[in-house]
């Protein structure tokens, strides 16, 4: 063992620190080291050189293995070492040689030693030999194999043969699981990857009980899907066959976490296997299930809605695991598929705020599944990713479970991304990465454990990637041999994974012949069963109206009933005093302190309460009365146009100071985010956090309404629709700043026409406000009504500091309430001499205010629409009512097919024929009908806003 005692005395102590300065010297002065380690340090690439740090003692990893048993080894201080014993120039060197190599080579298995991992079930795609993976590229002879080599503890051995070191390598980075982890910078976070794989401790990882547990997860995988197939044929139900796996490494991953603390689990998916999920992970009852499919509904019948497919709804119970209780829940999904993953962490987020879980965050969790094509395909999973470790959305880490088809829809990999994997996307922000084959149930429900392990220890998001296949097409009515004729061959003549390990246990005689087709046969006797019970079942309960929801009901709410939503004086005065006051040690910006001082005096005086003032007014008073305030978005905490200034700034150390918080002790508090720039994905998160939350103000503010474009997927398929499709309430509320002012086609409309398109059913609240009072009762009645509906509010931009657009802080109390119309406020000509009443919404009102004041006019009457819908057909009437030979306009900023008038048209027609009014219909006028939303140039804004005012008020 000679040439060990050199490896040793080369690569040990003073020696490595002594190579470690040769190799800074010669970096520095090729020339001031011995020649024959200069040709050393020549051949060495980039790699080997990390090595040689790695190898002075800087690695960024513990010496650290851990065996398939169990039991690990490290150290930290090299093996003692006889200091006395010569060594040669020419030892040392080729010792350093041969142990670099090695480590090496150790490296580069680590970072791609998954490029060679066997991951296709049908084995068809068969990988390469990567020749950073041949020992002869680090330089590796035949002669080489058997030599020891030290590698001091590095695979927990102080010396190994070349054999070894590629049969542990191989084992564990090469086989079943493919890993990903070399990219992440935090030197704990891949130690701690490293202990657990190296070594393939997957292997004998379970004994006899955990075996069979599995394989009776399996068993109700494809049981389930076959008794379906069997009972439904023909009919679509996107089933999991041929990623049955999925199950077991569902259960895994709960009960992982369940035992380390966790006590509720939100669950977001695709449609494909969710019937599976829902009967054998959420435990939805069976018959209830098969009720579905003869076509009864999932809801009691006194319950309105339009209802879902059964492949896009979800469930919620409460389940015993591990000896406790936990609540876990499948959030409902539409065919967008990836639109719940920020539903889905909203919520989380949402369910950890509310018990109180604000540092760790690991009482709640969230498991994402989803497609191959559609995690490498949709925006959204990186908008996702990209909020995971952010402030205002963390959530300590989600575990993303990829059912890797290998086929999305009808196309390919090939086809369906660009880079490697279809996981990329996730190395975005430091994700470990667990490729799995789907054939392997051990390794896969080894790498689900260690990946809700990892979640629980670091807090942060998880990828494991299950690559599998489908046995039937996209749908079961689907042919996919149309696209796939090979892939389809492979799989028709491929095994259920069932099948596969059933045989495999038996050979192990964990099982015994024929005890897998006695699993079968009792899952199919219990099927059955409930089969018959379904033809008779009948659903008796409401769900969604529990727990948090516990005393609201469905809102079905006249619009003319208002409710109380004024606040005492000495309340209002008690919040508009904290918010003009900061610490005196607190260094304000001079320009925000004015402002302040501004505030200070519109609360003494009663006076110009402006749109911001009237906002912080809502919040406070909520927070007073017990109600938590969250509100997000880009720029929220100033606002985009640096009127809400809602979290100062010291100027000196920029520390933070909420106002807000700091109005008496012991209140609720606002939480107010700046956003990533993301609207789809933001959105979706603050939706889920209202859905859980009904008692909480919930907020988002797009920067300016054009933006929410980028989210119309969440708006269109959540927002307006969840309650009628799913019996989901939210009283999420949209800021979505929208007015014309000559900004151009992006900064000026908020696109009030798709709003008003989607609503029916009361399924949302849209309004388009004029008065900071009016704002501050809107903004207050959300909380106040006994039910909970989305508020999508047009948010002024030039009126925030229009001096006509101020209230009064009485405004805010006594009898004051939300007013869904205001009437004429100047004094006219009696109402049956006015020839015409421009009827209008929104910013457009001042500027025919302000005209008809400086021209004189006394025979126009305006009035408002605050609230689009619900159509306030009785207010509206009432206001309308006294000008009965009028001409009646209505008037607006925005082209004729865009803004309000195709919404309110036949409305207005509807209340003027009841009034039996003169006019008939309503005239239009405003902007021409045009393809952009507004012009870009000043003066021709100035010119078509001076034109359409000067029409409004001309009476014909």
């Amino acid at each position: 063992m000679a040439g060990v005692d050199v490896l040793a005395s080369a690569f040990s102590g003073a020696n490595a620190a002594f190579l470690a300065e040769l190799y800074a010297r010669w970096v520095a002065n090729p020339g001031s080291v011995d020649t024959s380690f200069g040709e050393l340090f020549t051949a060495l690439n980039d790699e080997a050189r990390s090595v040689l740090t790695d190898a002075s003692g800087a690695s960024w990893a513990p010496r650290h293995f851990t065996f398939a048993d169990g039991e690990g080894t490290s150290r930290a201080e090299p093996a003692a070492i006889d200091r006395r014993a010569p060594v040669s120039l020419d030892s040392v060197r080729a010792a350093t040689i041969d142990s670099i190599r090695a480590l090496m080579m150790i490296r580069v298995y680590r970072v791609r030693g998954h490029l060679e991992a066997k991951l296709d079930p049908l084995g068809l795609q068969v990988p390469k030999a990567h020749p950073e993976l041949d020992p002869r590229t680090h330089g590796f002879g035949p002669g080489d194999w058997d030599r020891p080599i030290f590698i001091d503890r590095v695979l927990g051995r102080e010396t190994a043969t070349l054999r070894e070191i590629v049969k542990v390598l191989r084992e564990s980075y090469c086989g079943p699981i493919g890993v990903e982890f070399m990219h992440i910078q935090d030197p704990e976070q891949k130690a701690w990857i490293q202990r657990r794989i190296e070594g393939a401790p997957w292997v004998g990882a379970f004994d006899a009980s955990g075996k069979r547990t599995i394989l009776q997860q399996l068993t109700e995988a494809e049981g389930f899907e076959a008794f379906c197939q069997k009972r439904y044929v023909g009919t679509k139900r996107f089933g999991l066959e041929g990623a049955e796996v999925s199950i077991p490494a569902l259960h895994t991953i709960i009960e992982t976490v369940v035992s380390r603390g966790t006590n509720e689990i939100v669950i977001g998916m695709p449609h494909r296997g969710r019937l599976n999920t829902l009967v054998n992970i959420v435990k939805k009852p069976l018959t209830a299930l098969f009720s579905e499919f003869a076509g009864a509904s999932f809801k009691p019948d006194d319950v309105q809605g339009s209802g879902d497919v059964k492949y896009h709804l979800g469930t919620s119970t409460d389940l015993e695991i591990a000896g406790r209780m936990v609540h876990i829940s499948l959030q409902p999904n539409p065919s967008h598929l990836e639109a719940v993953d920020p539903v889905v962490v909203g919520k989380v987020r949402a369910r950890q705020d509310m018990a109180g879980d604000i540092d760790t965050r690991r009482s709640v969790m969230g498991i994402l599944m989803h497609g191959d094509a559609a995690f490498a395909g949709q925006g959204l999973v990186y908008e996702t990713l990209a909020m995971s470790q952010l402030i205002g959305y963390r959530t300590g880490g989600t575990v993303h479970v990829i059912v890797n088809n290998q086929i999305g829809f009808t196309t390919v990999p090939a086809h369906a991304y660009s880079g490697l994997y279809c996981t990329d996307v996730a190395k975005s922000i430091q994700v470990p990465i667990l490729h799995v084959n789907g054939d392997e149930p051990e390794a896969v429900v080894f790498a689900a454990r260690m990946a809700a392990e990892f979640r629980q220890q670091f807090g942060t998001d998880f990828v494991l990637d299950i690559v599998c296949y489908r046995r039937h097409g996209h749908n079961e009515a689907d042919e996919p041999a149309f696209t796939q004729p090979i892939m389809y061959r492979a799989i028709k003549e491929q095994k259920t994974t069932r099948a596969l390990y059933a045989a495999k246990l038996e050979r192990e005689g964990v099982i015994a012949a024929g005890e897998a087709q006695e699993m079968w046969d009792r899952l199919f006797t219990t099927y059955d069963q409930s089969y018959s019970a379904a033809q008779s079942y009948k659903v008796n309960k409401a769900d969604w109206l529990e727990g948090k929801w516990r005393g609201l009901r469905q809102g079905d709410a006249d619009e003319e009933t208002e409710e109380a939503t004024a606040i005492v004086p000495h309340m209002l005065h008690e919040v508009g005093m904290a918010l003009a006051q900061v610490p005196e040690t607190f260094d304000l910006n001079p320009k925000i302190a004015r402002q302040l001082e501004a505030k200070r005096q519109m609360i003494e005086t009663g006076e110009g309460i402006d749109w911001s003032t009237a906002e912080a007014m809502a919040f406070g008073t909520l927070l007073l009365e017990g109600h938590h305030v969250r509100l997000s978005g880009e720029d929220s905490q100033r606002g985009t146009f640096s009127q809400r200034h809602a979290v100062l700034v010291d100027q000196t150390n920029q520390n933070e100071y909420v106002p807000l918080n700091n109005i008496r002790p012991k209140q609720a508090r606002i939480e107010i985010f700046n956003s990533l720039l993301s609207e789809a994905g933001v959105l979706g998160f603050e939706y889920g956090y209202a859905l859980s939350d009904p008692w909480t103000l919930v907020l988002w503010e797009a920067q300016f309404g054009d933006f929410a474009n980028g989210a119309q997927v969440i708006i269109d398929q959540f927002l307006a629709s969840g309650e009628t499709k799913w019996l989901r309430m939210s009283g999420l509320t949209l800021l979505l700043p929208h007015g014309y002012e000559g900004q151009g086609p992006e900064h000026s409309s908020a696109r009030l026409e798709r709003y008003l398109q989607l609503c029916a059913e009361r399924n949302m609240t849209v309004a388009n406000l004029t008065t900071p009072a009016n704002y501050f009762h809107a903004l207050r009645r959300q909380l106040k009504r006994n039910f909970r509906k989305p508020l999508v509010i047009m948010t002024p931009k030039s009126l925030l500091r229009h001096k006509m657009a101020v209230s009064l802080l009485a405004d805010l109390s006594g009898e004051s309430r939300f007013r869904t119309v205001i009437g004429e406020v100047d004094r006219l000509a009696p109402p049956a001499e006015v020839k015409r009443v421009v009827v209008c919404s929104g910013k457009v009102y001042y500027d025919l205010l302000s005209e008809r004041r400086e021209q004189g006019i006394d025979d126009v009457a305006i009035l408002r629409v605050e609230q689009l819908y619900p159509f306030p057909d009785k207010n509206l009437a009432f206001a309308l009512k006294p000008y009965s030979r009028a001409q009646v306009v209505w008037c607006q900023e925005e082209p004729q097919n865009m803004g309000g008038w195709t919404f309110v048209d036949r409305r207005l027609e509807r209340v003027l024929t009841a009034l039996k009014h003169k006019a008939k219909r309503p005239v239009y006028v405003g902007r021409p009908a045009a393809a952009s939303p507004a012009t870009g140039l000043a003066k021709v804004h100035a010119a078509e806003q001076a034109a359409l005012v000067k029409a409004a008020l001309t009476v014909e």
